[in-house]
């Protein structure tokens, strides 16, 4: 993008807030990531330290998590592979575009996270606005992380007990509900009420060896699959046309890494926009394959009657499946923590900005408001996650926020960030970067509206 002297909101008190919420910037850091204050002396001689592969990675880990669950059933609201390959390629197109207008706003606004590059560059309202959505993205991504474990545990008990699974749990001690409840509070609850979370580097890798296995397995379960398997129903085409937009949920979902992309952007030795275009495109890349190849192995191996949790459509008995099971259950315990920290961090900047108070002037009554704020999300996030039946229905409502973070805060930026630009002629490309600034803008706001809408008056109403 072309550069030009410019000022982007240069009424610094409007944002200087963000210092103060000390806890909140570290924490929506990727958990691989390591970068220097931003006041640095060293910046153009080399940020970070991590390379142009190390970012690929970085990223790549960001985007692959337990949207991959629901992508064979994605493909099967889609009306089949054609519609949902076709579907992820064209939206890959704008949630590269997406990527790079960060990176390039971060760069222009000297900030390095999300939620402080749009409050730079667009000013208060949409700061704030992007705040809340990050809150409440994390707290549904909670919910759904709970529902996943249930649904990963219910299997294990029923290969376990042996009981059949048509029939459901005959003890209390198997029963969901508890067995949800007692996994939250004894191993989820202990690791979300730290200040700090020193782990975030380990459920990194653990993450990527859960998410690669998964898919490893179900490809290979379609390939070879097991001779009790009955032939099933395989839809070659939507039923309307309208079913397609199904599907953008869970594509959203899945793809959603712009949040966590800034601070890797900035941890490069070479922070540049051009590299890092190189950087996301092989990274989704990576993405779409992993993605493809899950929803269109599980769905042509189970068809119209595949789960919203595509584990759940095999056998409890199944030795490979079990062990992504675990594999499941062990990135989902490491995940949950790191985006409550997320939101707890973004809850704590909200408060000690419209309170006016300094971290150093609440420090001590940090622990108590801490534990308030942790204690509530978790009791609120397992008590949706005992009562809503699948994950499908939870991604139907946070893919609709995945798209603001993909299409329109990025979008809102571009057109920002070229407005604010001093220029005595504007050229065509200027033009062109607003226009796709603005149809950046208009294609998430479609998409929040119409998965937003899908999922009131469809899935929640059912």
């Amino acid at each position: 993008m072309a550069q030009a002297t410019g000022s982007i909101n240069s009424d610094y008190k409007d944002w200087e807030w963000s210092d103060d919420a000390g806890e909140r910037a570290r924490l929506l850091q990727s958990p691989s990531v390591e970068t220097v204050p931003k006041n640095s002396e060293s910046q153009g001689n080399g940020l970070g330290a991590t390379s142009a592969l190390g970012a690929v990675f970085i990223v790549v880990n960001a985007a692959l998590g337990a949207g991959l669950l629901n992508f064979p059933a994605a493909f099967s609201m889609a009306g089949g592979v054609a519609a949902g390959i076709a579907l992820q390629m064209c939206m890959l197109i704008f949630i590269i575009g997406g990527l790079v207008i960060l990176a390039y706003c971060s760069q222009a606004s000297n900030e390095r996270t999300y939620q402080e590059v749009v409050w730079a560059v667009c000013g208060k309202v949409p700061g704030v606005l992007c705040e809340v959505a990050i809150a409440v993205y994390t707290f549904g991504t909670c919910i759904a992380f709970l529902i996943i474990i249930g649904d990963q545990e219910d299997k294990i008990i029923a290969a376990l007990v042996k009981e059949p699974e048509e029939v459901g749990s005959s003890c209390w001690y198997t029963d969901r509900k508890f067995t949800i409840s007692i996994t939250a509070f004894l191993l989820i609850l202990p690791l979300s009420i730290p200040k700090e979370i020193g782990f975030q580097k380990y459920a990194s890798s653990l993450s990527v060896i859960g998410t690669w296995y998964v898919t490893a397995v179900i490809i290979i379960k379609y390939i070879w699959p097991d001779k009790e398997l009955v032939p099933v129903e395989i839809p070659t085409s939507p039923s309307t046309w309208t079913a397609v937009f199904n599907a953008m949920p869970t594509i959203c979902f899945g793809f959603q890494c712009h949040v966590s992309s800034v601070p890797v952007f900035n941890s490069m030795k070479q922070p540049e926009v051009k590299t890092w275009g190189a950087v996301v495109t092989a990274a989704m890349v990576i993405a779409l394959f992993v993605y493809t190849g899950t929803g269109v192995c599980g769905f042509l191996t189970f068809g119209a009657g595949v789960e919203q949790d595509v584990l759940m459509s095999y056998p409890s008995n199944d030795i490979p499946v079990a062990l992504a099971r675990a594999f499941i259950i062990l990135c989902v315990l490491t995940s949950y923590p790191i985006l409550h920290f997320c939101g707890r961090a973004v809850l704590e900047g909200l408060w000690l900005r419209y309170t006016g108070v300094t971290v150093e002037e609440d420090v001590v009554r940090e622990r108590r408001r801490r534990l308030l704020q942790t204690i509530s999300w978790f009791l609120l996030t397992l008590l949706l996650a005992l009562f809503i039946p699948d994950i499908g229905k939870v991604i139907s409502v946070i893919g609709g926020l995945a798209a603001c973070f993909i299409f329109v805060f990025p979008g809102l930026c571009l057109i920002q960030a070229k407005l604010s630009e001093i220029q005595e002629t504007r050229a065509i490309s200027w033009w062109a970067q607003v226009s796709y600034g603005v149809f950046m803008v208009t294609l998430g706001a479609f998409i929040f509206g119409q998965t937003t809408a899908n999922a009131i008056f469809v899935d929640l109403t059912a």
